[in-house]
């Protein structure tokens, strides 16, 4: 039975309609025609339903038109054509049409009958291709400005139709519709449209979201055991090697069905994400799909017990988005599970700079950081800052890597000896002169050198627990974005101030309990994912060494304790201003502590905690 329903005028009904009910016989056809108004109060519309009781579809009939006057088309004036039994009948309709020649010459090779509907049908014939398009199978013109070409029995029954059911095949058979062996189908460039540089409005892009072509690969991937579906460009050299095998293997059906899905799955992600950015403002939706992409295989995980692989979120949030994940890899071997955890917290780090800046990190923590005008400074005191920890870490830069940096990180001696040459895991920077790189290929085979673009703010951070996610803003607050209150009588100098803001944008990188300690713009010390923040401070000064007299200390959280305990510790190793949130019930001690000894103290309002 098929059902049809459209917006017509009353004069037009009436020339269509002239009764309520019509029984007619047509060459064996039999017509019942039903007419009611859509709404008791619309005198400009009608609904109309027609069932065909038929023993095929081959049968001559008058096509029967009923839809808008500003829609009308015209069925084609031929016989619908379907294939006789054991007919072999590829179906393909292509937005993106590579290599779509040798597919379609390699199945019509095999003595594949080739479906195709309107700009893939064309490009076949240009190839010398013959088609049979949709509509000599659907006896039925696209219509709806394209939105209505394959939703049709005689297609969807051909790919969904079990052959090893009797009844699915005789239905056939008494509609006279022939099967569909393979489905190769991709869909509207939706994904592409909505995230062009000049963007879409919203009308463009409900146009742009595909019907008919989703349905057609989820039936066939549904019918997978009979139709082979595929999606991917890429897998049609083996489609054809799998045909002139005749082979029946299952898992690779299923394989293709699998990505069938995923394909489908991946387009309806992107299609609710845009809807829910064109209907809310909250960046919370009740639900929502991040489509993930392999990129590559990993040797293994965070242990060598552990199997491990890397994906690219390929949400519209994430395009043009920056961040190492989408990093062009120049050199070295491939980059492993822990590789990619210490770049992503080298990057992060060193793009928050505005100065030329290196950032040393080891196990996702900024050891060494420094800024300076003259790069290659800044390079070796942020080596010099723990060249221990540095050495077999990661370098990042926010400035170009040329020839002069790049030798300097080729011979940069270790300050702990004057004579081991610095090892790297990655250096991973925004560009590279090509000399440079040539520089960095030439300091070791396995050294990863890495090119990304800055993160852009805004991001969705999300982080799995078990059984769930948690999702939040990333942490973009700068020290330009954030008021630094001094509480003290005390107030800071503006080289102080200057120190404060550089150990605040460091702090916020370092692993809770986090203290970092700087001065002219150097990072001199920190301590990182500590119990207490007790032990973190100690640690940092110890790093600091001599040099942390005068030098600014920021804490990512404020000091539950300030008298014996770490503020007053601090106070009396001679640093010189403190930033620190605030928010203690204790903060008068704290003020009270950096009174007695001269200190100025900075609360900020703002917590960094990162676990």
């Amino acid at each position: 039975m098929f059902r049809l329903s459209a917006a017509s005028s009353t004069a037009a009904t009436a020339a269509i309609l002239p009764t309520n009910t019509l029984h007619r016989s047509h060459s064996n056809t039999h017509f019942t025609f039903l007419h009611r108004n859509r709404t008791p109060t619309s005198s400009s519309s009608a609904v109309f339903c027609f069932r065909v009781h038929t023993s095929s579809l081959r049968s001559s009939f008058s096509p029967i038109t009923a839809m808008a006057q500003s829609q009308t088309a015209s069925a084609p004036a031929r016989q619908p054509q379907s294939s006789a039994p054991g007919k072999k009948q590829a179906l393909i309709s292509l937005s993106d049409k590579k290599d779509l020649a040798s597919l379609g010459t390699g199945l019509q090779e095999l003595g594949y009958t080739i479906v195709s509907t309107g700009g893939t049908a064309t490009a076949l014939e240009k190839a010398g291709v013959s088609v049979t398009k949709v509509e000599q199978l659907t006896y039925f013109p696209e219509m709806l400005d394209g939105r209505v070409k394959t939703l049709h029995p005689n297609i969807h029954g051909g790919i969904l139709a079990r052959r090893d059911q009797k009844h699915h095949m005789d239905a056939l058979n008494e509609h006279g519709i022939g099967t569909f062996d393979v489905v190769v189908v991709n869909l509207y460039p939706f994904y592409e449209k909505v995230t062009s540089a000049g963007g879409i409005d919203f009308e463009d892009g409900i146009e742009n979201i595909d019907i008919g072509g989703p349905a057609m690969i989820r039936a066939a991937a549904k019918n997978h055991k009979d139709v082979l579906v595929v999606v991917d460009s890429e897998d049609y050299p083996e489609i054809l090697e799998f045909l002139k095998g005749n082979q029946d293997d299952q898992q690779f059906r299923r394989k293709l069905a699998w990505k069938a899905f995923g394909h489908v799955a991946a387009y309806d992600s992107a299609v609710s994400e845009w809807l829910w950015k064109q209907t809310s403002g909250d960046k919370f939706p009740p639900s929502f799909t991040v489509p993930l992409s392999l990129k590559s295989s990993l040797r293994y995980g965070e242990n060598p017990h552990q199997k491990a692989a890397f994906y690219v979120d390929k949400s519209l949030a994430e395009v043009n988005a920056g961040g190492i994940a989408t990093a062009i890899q120049h050199h070295g071997k491939e980059m492993s599970y822990n590789n990619y955890l210490d770049a992503d917290a080298a990057w992060n780090c060193v793009s928050e700079f505005k100065n030329p800046t290196c950032v040393i990190v080891k196990h996702t923590n900024p050891c060494g950081v420094a800024s300076r005008d003259d790069i290659l400074e800044a390079y070796r005191l942020a080596v010099k800052a723990d060249p221990v920890s540095a050495f077999g870490g990661i370098v990042a830069f926010n400035i170009e890597v040329d020839e002069a940096l790049a030798k300097e990180i080729r011979e940069f001696r270790s300050p702990t000896d004057g004579e081991t040459r610095m090892f790297y895991e990655i250096v991973v920077a925004p560009k590279y002169t090509q000399k440079g790189l040539e520089i960095l290929r030439g300091k070791s085979k396995t050294l990863r050198i890495l090119e990304a673009k800055k993160n852009e703010k805004g991001k969705l951070s999300l982080r799995q627990v078990g059984g769930g996610w948690l999702a939040q803003d990333s942490d973009d607050l700068t020290p330009e974005d954030i008021q630094f209150n001094a509480v003290s009588e005390k107030k800071p100098q503006e080289n102080e101030l200057h120190d404060a803001e550089f150990a605040w944008l460091c702090v916020k990188h370092v692993k809770s309990n986090a203290i970092v300690i700087a001065k002219n713009n150097c990072m001199l010390g920190m301590g990182s994912g500590q119990p207490n923040r007790l032990e973190s401070l100690r640690i940092a000064m110890k790093k600091a060494g001599d040099e942390v007299k005068g030098a600014a200390l920021a804490s990512d959280a404020f000091f539950p304790f300030a008298w014996n305990d770490a503020v007053e510790e601090a106070c009396q190793s001679g640093i010189g201003i403190i930033a620190e949130p605030g928010g203690s019930i204790r903060d008068g001690d704290a003020v009270d502590c950096c009174n007695k000894y001269g200190v100025s103290l900075l609360f900020t309002n703002i917590r960094h905690f990162r676990h």
